[in-house]
Protein backbone atom coordinates (compact mmCIF):
# COMPACT_ATOMS: atom_id res chain seq x y z
CA UNK A 1 0.00 0.00 0.00
CA UNK A 2 1.27 3.60 -0.72
CA UNK A 3 1.18 6.78 0.86
CA UNK A 4 -2.58 7.83 0.78
CA UNK A 5 -3.80 9.98 -2.12
CA UNK A 6 -4.97 13.58 -1.33
CA UNK A 7 -7.01 13.49 -4.69
CA UNK A 8 -9.63 10.86 -3.38
CA UNK A 9 -12.02 10.27 -1.09
CA UNK A 10 -13.90 6.85 0.87
CA UNK A 11 -16.93 10.01 1.07
CA UNK A 12 -18.03 10.43 -2.39
CA UNK A 13 -21.74 10.18 -1.53
CA UNK A 14 -21.24 14.11 -0.16
CA UNK A 15 -22.01 14.78 -3.96
CA UNK A 16 -25.50 12.98 -3.86
CA UNK A 17 -26.02 15.05 -0.59
CA UNK A 18 -25.32 17.54 -2.14
CA UNK A 19 -27.53 17.58 -4.96
CA UNK A 20 -30.40 16.64 -2.81
CA UNK A 21 -29.56 19.87 -0.60
CA UNK A 22 -29.66 21.80 -3.70
CA UNK A 23 -33.44 20.32 -4.52
CA UNK A 24 -35.09 20.55 -1.24
CA UNK A 25 -33.14 23.27 0.26
CA UNK A 26 -32.76 21.80 3.42
CA UNK A 27 -30.43 23.97 5.31
CA UNK A 28 -32.87 27.44 4.26
CA UNK A 29 -35.65 25.61 5.51
CA UNK A 30 -34.11 24.80 8.64
CA UNK A 31 -32.95 28.69 8.65
CA UNK A 32 -35.95 29.94 7.88
CA UNK A 33 -37.45 28.18 11.31
CA UNK A 34 -34.42 28.28 13.84
CA UNK A 35 -33.85 31.83 12.90
CA UNK A 36 -30.66 33.49 13.17
CA UNK A 37 -27.61 31.65 16.03
CA UNK A 38 -25.16 34.72 15.52
CA UNK A 39 -25.24 38.33 15.62
CA UNK A 40 -23.14 39.03 12.38
CA UNK A 41 -23.70 37.15 9.51
CA UNK A 42 -20.97 35.07 9.00
CA UNK A 43 -19.70 31.75 8.71
CA UNK A 44 -22.04 29.07 9.33
CA UNK A 45 -25.62 29.51 9.92
CA UNK A 46 -27.94 26.77 11.85
CA UNK A 47 -29.15 25.19 9.02
CA UNK A 48 -25.60 24.44 7.57
CA UNK A 49 -24.21 23.67 10.66
CA UNK A 50 -26.67 20.97 11.19
CA UNK A 51 -26.57 19.97 7.67
CA UNK A 52 -22.61 19.63 8.55
CA UNK A 53 -22.94 17.74 11.36
CA UNK A 54 -25.30 14.98 9.77
CA UNK A 55 -23.60 14.44 6.56
CA UNK A 56 -19.78 13.79 8.81
CA UNK A 57 -22.05 11.04 10.64
CA UNK A 58 -23.55 10.11 7.17
CA UNK A 59 -19.58 9.37 6.78
CA UNK A 60 -19.38 7.25 9.80
CA UNK A 61 -17.69 10.12 11.86
CA UNK A 62 -18.77 8.97 15.76
CA UNK A 63 -17.86 11.97 17.88
CA UNK A 64 -17.10 15.70 17.32
CA UNK A 65 -13.53 15.48 16.06
CA UNK A 66 -14.94 13.64 12.54
CA UNK A 67 -15.75 17.08 12.09
CA UNK A 68 -11.81 17.73 11.82
CA UNK A 69 -10.94 14.24 9.79
CA UNK A 70 -13.83 15.94 7.45
CA UNK A 71 -12.20 19.31 7.15
CA UNK A 72 -9.00 17.38 6.00
CA UNK A 73 -10.90 15.37 3.46
CA UNK A 74 -10.17 17.79 0.35
CA UNK A 75 -11.75 16.17 -2.19
CA UNK A 76 -15.34 15.78 0.03
CA UNK A 77 -15.11 19.38 0.78
CA UNK A 78 -15.12 20.69 -2.46
CA UNK A 79 -18.38 18.31 -3.56
CA UNK A 80 -20.26 18.68 -0.02
CA UNK A 81 -23.21 21.15 0.01
CA UNK A 82 -21.47 23.34 3.10
CA UNK A 83 -18.52 23.48 4.65
CA UNK A 84 -17.99 21.52 7.43
CA UNK A 85 -16.93 23.53 10.65
CA UNK A 86 -14.19 22.22 13.22
CA UNK A 87 -14.95 20.56 16.25
CA UNK A 88 -14.48 23.71 18.58
CA UNK A 89 -16.23 25.66 16.13
CA UNK A 90 -19.29 23.06 16.09
CA UNK A 91 -19.42 22.67 20.07
CA UNK A 92 -19.90 26.55 20.23
CA UNK A 93 -22.67 26.43 17.83
CA UNK A 94 -24.72 23.77 19.24
CA UNK A 95 -24.50 26.34 22.76
CA UNK A 96 -26.05 28.88 21.18
CA UNK A 97 -29.51 27.40 20.45
CA UNK A 98 -32.12 27.83 22.82
CA UNK A 99 -34.47 24.83 23.64
CA UNK A 100 -37.07 26.95 21.61
CA UNK A 101 -34.86 26.76 18.64
CA UNK A 102 -34.42 23.19 19.04
CA UNK A 103 -38.21 22.52 18.85
CA UNK A 104 -38.23 24.55 15.23
CA UNK A 105 -36.28 21.97 13.72
CA UNK A 106 -38.73 19.98 14.21
CA UNK A 107 -41.08 22.33 11.72
CA UNK A 108 -38.48 22.73 9.93
CA UNK A 109 -38.00 18.70 8.97
CA UNK A 110 -41.99 18.76 8.81
CA UNK A 111 -41.81 21.96 5.21
CA UNK A 112 -38.94 20.14 3.64
CA UNK A 113 -41.14 16.58 4.06
CA UNK A 114 -44.28 18.65 2.76
CA UNK A 115 -41.86 19.74 -0.86
CA UNK A 116 -40.57 16.08 -0.50
CA UNK A 117 -44.38 14.82 -0.52
CA UNK A 118 -45.70 17.56 -3.09
CA UNK A 119 -42.63 15.88 -5.40
CA UNK A 120 -43.42 12.31 -5.40
CA UNK A 121 -45.24 10.73 -8.01
CA UNK A 122 -49.36 11.14 -8.05
CA UNK A 123 -49.87 7.61 -6.88
CA UNK A 124 -47.58 7.13 -4.06
CA UNK A 125 -48.84 11.02 -3.02
CA UNK A 126 -52.28 9.30 -2.95
CA UNK A 127 -51.95 6.23 -1.48
CA UNK A 128 -49.97 8.30 1.76
CA UNK A 129 -53.46 10.42 1.37
CA UNK A 130 -55.84 7.55 1.49
CA UNK A 131 -54.22 5.87 4.40
CA UNK A 132 -54.67 6.26 8.11
CA UNK A 133 -51.23 7.93 8.38
CA UNK A 134 -49.48 6.22 11.73
CA UNK A 135 -46.97 7.83 14.59
CA UNK A 136 -44.51 5.51 16.22
CA UNK A 137 -43.73 6.15 20.23
CA UNK A 138 -40.43 4.69 21.67
CA UNK A 139 -37.72 5.84 23.63
CA UNK A 140 -33.76 4.43 23.25
CA UNK A 141 -31.08 4.73 25.66
CA UNK A 142 -27.34 5.94 24.79
CA UNK A 143 -25.20 5.09 27.42
CA UNK A 144 -22.38 7.47 28.05
CA UNK A 145 -19.38 7.18 30.56
CA UNK A 146 -17.37 9.47 32.93
CA UNK A 147 -18.85 10.70 35.90
CA UNK A 148 -18.58 15.02 34.20
CA UNK A 149 -21.44 13.98 31.54
CA UNK A 150 -24.36 16.78 32.21
CA UNK A 151 -28.16 15.60 31.69
CA UNK A 152 -27.16 12.15 32.05
CA UNK A 153 -28.50 9.45 34.89
CA UNK A 154 -28.38 5.94 35.84
CA UNK A 155 -31.47 3.82 34.51
CA UNK A 156 -32.58 1.01 36.07
CA UNK A 157 -30.26 -1.36 34.53
CA UNK A 158 -27.15 0.71 36.27
CA UNK A 159 -26.21 2.30 33.30
CA UNK A 160 -25.51 6.36 32.64
CA UNK A 161 -27.65 7.03 29.66
CA UNK A 162 -29.43 9.76 27.58
CA UNK A 163 -32.49 8.77 26.63
CA UNK A 164 -34.03 9.88 23.38
CA UNK A 165 -37.95 10.39 22.89
CA UNK A 166 -38.80 9.89 19.16
CA UNK A 167 -42.00 10.02 17.39
CA UNK A 168 -41.44 9.00 13.91
CA UNK A 169 -44.29 8.75 11.21
CA UNK A 170 -44.26 4.92 9.90
CA UNK A 171 -45.20 5.10 6.32
CA UNK A 172 -42.00 7.52 5.57
CA UNK A 173 -39.40 6.64 8.19
CA UNK A 174 -39.23 9.88 9.00
CA UNK A 175 -38.50 11.25 12.44
CA UNK A 176 -41.60 13.89 13.59
CA UNK A 177 -40.82 14.83 17.21
CA UNK A 178 -38.11 14.26 19.78
CA UNK A 179 -36.49 15.17 23.01
CA UNK A 180 -32.59 13.92 24.58
CA UNK A 181 -33.47 13.61 28.47
CA UNK A 182 -31.86 11.65 30.68
CA UNK A 183 -32.39 8.07 31.91
CA UNK A 184 -34.63 8.48 34.18
CA UNK A 185 -37.39 9.98 32.12
CA UNK A 186 -40.50 8.37 31.95
CA UNK A 187 -42.65 8.03 28.72
CA UNK A 188 -45.58 8.90 30.30
CA UNK A 189 -44.98 12.03 31.21
CA UNK A 190 -43.62 13.33 27.22
CA UNK A 191 -45.94 10.84 24.71
CA UNK A 192 -48.42 13.30 25.01
CA UNK A 193 -46.67 16.26 23.82
CA UNK A 194 -44.55 14.12 21.84
CA UNK A 195 -47.68 12.94 20.02
CA UNK A 196 -49.24 16.49 19.52
CA UNK A 197 -46.16 17.82 17.88
CA UNK A 198 -46.09 15.03 15.55
CA UNK A 199 -49.18 15.49 14.52
CA UNK A 200 -48.74 19.72 14.15
CA UNK A 201 -45.61 17.94 11.63
CA UNK A 202 -48.29 15.55 9.95
CA UNK A 203 -50.70 18.54 9.30
CA UNK A 204 -48.09 20.74 7.68
CA UNK A 205 -47.24 17.57 5.23
CA UNK A 206 -50.58 17.63 4.27
CA UNK A 207 -51.29 14.28 5.39
CA UNK A 208 -53.38 14.33 8.50
CA UNK A 209 -56.14 16.89 8.06
CA UNK A 210 -57.88 17.42 11.40
CA UNK A 211 -61.76 18.53 10.87
CA UNK A 212 -62.10 16.96 7.82
CA UNK A 213 -64.48 13.95 8.20
CA UNK A 214 -63.40 12.39 5.15
CA UNK A 215 -59.92 12.12 5.99
CA UNK A 216 -58.02 9.15 7.30
CA UNK A 217 -58.02 8.78 10.71
CA UNK A 218 -54.55 8.81 12.88
CA UNK A 219 -53.25 5.99 14.48
CA UNK A 220 -50.45 5.95 17.13
CA UNK A 221 -48.45 2.69 18.53
CA UNK A 222 -46.97 2.79 21.66
CA UNK A 223 -45.20 -0.47 23.09
CA UNK A 224 -44.48 0.98 26.27
CA UNK A 225 -45.70 -1.66 29.13
CA UNK A 226 -45.96 1.61 32.01
CA UNK A 227 -48.18 3.98 29.54
CA UNK A 228 -50.93 5.38 31.36
CA UNK A 229 -54.07 5.84 29.67
CA UNK A 230 -53.22 9.76 29.19
CA UNK A 231 -51.74 9.22 26.05
CA UNK A 232 -54.89 6.64 24.77
CA UNK A 233 -57.41 9.63 26.12
CA UNK A 234 -54.89 12.40 23.67
CA UNK A 235 -55.15 10.10 20.88
CA UNK A 236 -58.74 9.97 20.95
CA UNK A 237 -59.25 13.82 21.40
CA UNK A 238 -57.09 14.15 18.22
CA UNK A 239 -59.73 12.13 16.33
CA UNK A 240 -57.39 8.64 16.13
CA UNK A 241 -57.11 5.34 17.25
CA UNK A 242 -54.57 3.77 19.83
CA UNK A 243 -52.55 0.68 20.16
CA UNK A 244 -50.19 0.70 23.47
CA UNK A 245 -48.90 -1.63 25.27
CA UNK A 246 -50.47 -3.05 28.67
CA UNK A 247 -48.58 -3.65 31.94
CA UNK A 248 -48.71 -7.63 32.76
CA UNK A 249 -50.72 -7.80 36.49
CA UNK A 250 -53.43 -9.78 38.46
CA UNK A 251 -56.15 -8.29 36.53
CA UNK A 252 -54.90 -8.74 32.84
CA UNK A 253 -53.74 -12.14 34.07
CA UNK A 254 -57.05 -13.27 35.35
CA UNK A 255 -58.76 -11.92 31.63
CA UNK A 256 -56.51 -14.11 29.96
CA UNK A 257 -57.71 -17.32 31.90
CA UNK A 258 -61.04 -16.39 31.44
CA UNK A 259 -60.22 -16.33 27.35
CA UNK A 260 -61.76 -19.74 26.13
CA UNK A 261 -59.73 -22.76 24.24
CA UNK A 262 -61.71 -21.57 21.12
CA UNK A 263 -61.13 -18.21 21.04
CA UNK A 264 -57.29 -18.22 19.77
CA UNK A 265 -56.11 -17.67 16.13
CA UNK A 266 -53.14 -18.01 14.59
CA UNK A 267 -51.30 -14.78 14.16
CA UNK A 268 -50.50 -13.62 11.34
CA UNK A 269 -46.23 -14.51 10.06
CA UNK A 270 -45.23 -15.78 13.73
CA UNK A 271 -45.89 -19.70 13.35
CA UNK A 272 -46.50 -20.69 17.15
CA UNK A 273 -48.13 -17.49 18.10
CA UNK A 274 -52.04 -17.54 19.02
CA UNK A 275 -54.44 -14.43 19.45
CA UNK A 276 -56.97 -13.43 21.13
CA UNK A 277 -59.04 -10.58 22.78
CA UNK A 278 -59.59 -10.41 26.18
CA UNK A 279 -62.61 -9.30 28.54
CA UNK A 280 -60.69 -6.69 30.19
CA UNK A 281 -59.87 -2.97 29.49
CA UNK A 282 -57.31 -0.78 31.83
CA UNK A 283 -59.23 1.17 34.14
CA UNK A 284 -59.87 5.36 33.14
CA UNK A 285 -58.69 5.02 29.49
CA UNK A 286 -61.33 5.58 26.81
CA UNK A 287 -64.72 3.53 26.06
CA UNK A 288 -64.01 1.33 23.71
CA UNK A 289 -61.20 0.12 24.82
CA UNK A 290 -60.32 -3.49 24.65
CA UNK A 291 -57.01 -5.89 25.14
CA UNK A 292 -55.79 -8.20 22.74
CA UNK A 293 -53.43 -10.68 23.87
CA UNK A 294 -50.79 -12.70 21.97
CA UNK A 295 -49.22 -15.84 23.14
CA UNK A 296 -45.99 -17.69 21.82
CA UNK A 297 -45.59 -20.86 22.84
CA UNK A 298 -41.79 -21.86 24.20
CA UNK A 299 -40.31 -25.22 24.65
CA UNK A 300 -39.65 -25.66 28.29
CA UNK A 301 -35.91 -26.78 27.12
CA UNK A 302 -35.40 -23.22 25.22
CA UNK A 303 -36.15 -21.34 28.55
CA UNK A 304 -33.11 -19.45 30.32
CA UNK A 305 -32.14 -20.42 34.18
CA UNK A 306 -31.52 -16.43 34.52
CA UNK A 307 -33.73 -14.46 35.79
CA UNK A 308 -33.10 -11.88 33.97
CA UNK A 309 -34.41 -13.45 30.43
CA UNK A 310 -36.85 -11.13 29.07
CA UNK A 311 -39.13 -14.91 27.74
CA UNK A 312 -39.39 -15.25 31.72
CA UNK A 313 -41.29 -12.04 32.15
CA UNK A 314 -43.65 -13.13 29.70
CA UNK A 315 -44.28 -16.25 31.32
CA UNK A 316 -46.79 -16.67 34.38
CA UNK A 317 -45.09 -17.83 37.51
CA UNK A 318 -46.94 -21.07 37.88
CA UNK A 319 -46.28 -22.31 34.07
CA UNK A 320 -42.66 -21.15 34.44
CA UNK A 321 -42.11 -23.44 37.81
CA UNK A 322 -43.34 -25.93 35.98
CA UNK A 323 -41.00 -25.96 32.59
CA UNK A 324 -38.40 -25.21 34.78
CA UNK A 325 -39.16 -28.37 37.07
CA UNK A 326 -39.47 -30.02 34.10
CA UNK A 327 -42.93 -31.33 34.70
CA UNK A 328 -44.23 -29.73 31.26
CA UNK A 329 -42.75 -29.88 27.63
CA UNK A 330 -43.82 -26.74 26.47
CA UNK A 331 -45.43 -23.01 28.65
CA UNK A 332 -46.78 -19.78 26.69
CA UNK A 333 -45.59 -16.26 27.29
CA UNK A 334 -47.95 -13.44 26.95
CA UNK A 335 -47.93 -9.42 25.69
CA UNK A 336 -50.67 -7.36 25.72
CA UNK A 337 -52.04 -4.33 23.71
CA UNK A 338 -55.01 -1.88 24.71
CA UNK A 339 -56.55 -0.54 21.28
CA UNK A 340 -59.94 1.06 20.31
CA UNK A 341 -60.02 -0.47 17.29
CA UNK A 342 -62.82 -2.62 16.13
CA UNK A 343 -61.48 -6.15 17.45
CA UNK A 344 -65.02 -7.50 17.54
CA UNK A 345 -63.79 -10.60 15.67
CA UNK A 346 -60.48 -13.02 15.42
CA UNK A 347 -59.49 -11.80 12.10
CA UNK A 348 -59.76 -8.27 13.37
CA UNK A 349 -58.32 -8.88 16.71
CA UNK A 350 -55.44 -10.82 14.21
CA UNK A 351 -54.97 -7.71 11.97
CA UNK A 352 -54.56 -4.98 15.19
CA UNK A 353 -51.55 -7.39 16.59
CA UNK A 354 -50.29 -7.60 13.43
CA UNK A 355 -50.47 -4.16 13.03
CA UNK A 356 -48.89 -3.24 16.34
CA UNK A 357 -46.22 -5.65 15.83
CA UNK A 358 -45.19 -3.44 13.08
CA UNK A 359 -44.13 -0.69 15.41
CA UNK A 360 -40.79 -2.24 15.08
CA UNK A 361 -40.09 0.37 12.32
CA UNK A 362 -39.04 3.22 15.27
CA UNK A 363 -37.02 0.86 16.58
CA UNK A 364 -35.17 0.07 13.37
CA UNK A 365 -34.73 3.61 13.07
CA UNK A 366 -33.36 3.67 16.45
CA UNK A 367 -30.95 0.93 14.70
CA UNK A 368 -29.89 2.44 11.87
CA UNK A 369 -28.75 5.73 13.83
CA UNK A 370 -27.05 3.51 16.49
CA UNK A 371 -25.42 1.15 13.50
CA UNK A 372 -23.90 3.96 12.29
CA UNK A 373 -22.53 5.71 15.34
CA UNK A 374 -24.42 8.36 15.39
CA UNK A 375 -26.56 7.44 18.76
CA UNK A 376 -24.46 4.65 19.43
CA UNK A 377 -22.29 7.82 21.71
CA UNK A 378 -22.94 11.07 23.33
CA UNK A 379 -19.96 13.25 22.05
CA UNK A 380 -19.99 15.33 24.75
CA UNK A 381 -20.47 16.08 27.85
CA UNK A 382 -22.31 19.02 27.33
CA UNK A 383 -25.88 18.42 27.11
CA UNK A 384 -26.81 21.26 24.37
CA UNK A 385 -23.72 19.26 22.59
CA UNK A 386 -25.63 16.28 22.61
CA UNK A 387 -29.06 17.63 21.71
CA UNK A 388 -26.85 19.04 17.97
CA UNK A 389 -25.76 15.41 17.88
CA UNK A 390 -28.94 13.66 18.01
CA UNK A 391 -30.95 16.35 15.87
CA UNK A 392 -27.90 15.75 13.70
CA UNK A 393 -28.75 12.15 13.82
CA UNK A 394 -32.05 12.27 13.22
CA UNK A 395 -31.58 14.79 9.98
CA UNK A 396 -29.43 12.28 9.08
CA UNK A 397 -32.16 9.27 8.86
CA UNK A 398 -34.27 12.08 7.32
CA UNK A 399 -31.67 12.81 4.26
CA UNK A 400 -31.32 9.11 4.02
CA UNK A 401 -35.44 8.56 3.99
CA UNK A 402 -35.21 11.20 0.89
CA UNK A 403 -32.48 9.96 -1.00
Amino acid sequence: MGAPDASLTGCGGVAVLAELEHRLGVAAALDTAVGPIKQRDRGLSAGQFLLALAQAQMCGETALVGCDRRRADAVAEEFSAVPTPASTTAATLARRLSEEQWLSVEDALAAVAARVHRLLPARRRAALEGQPPTIDLDTTDTEVYGRRKQGVSFNHCGQRVGRTHLASWAQASLPLAADLRDGRSDPRTYSTELMQRALAGLARIGVYRPGDPTAPRPRFRDGHRLQSGELARAAVEAEGDFSIGVRRGEAVWAAVSRVPAGGWAPAKGMPGTEVAVADYAPAGWPQGTVCIVRRVRHNAADISADPRARWRRTIPKEQLALALDGEVDAVYGYSFIATNLPADSPAQAVAIEAWHRGRTDVQDRFRDAKHGAALLHLPCGDPAVNTAWLWAALLALALSAWL
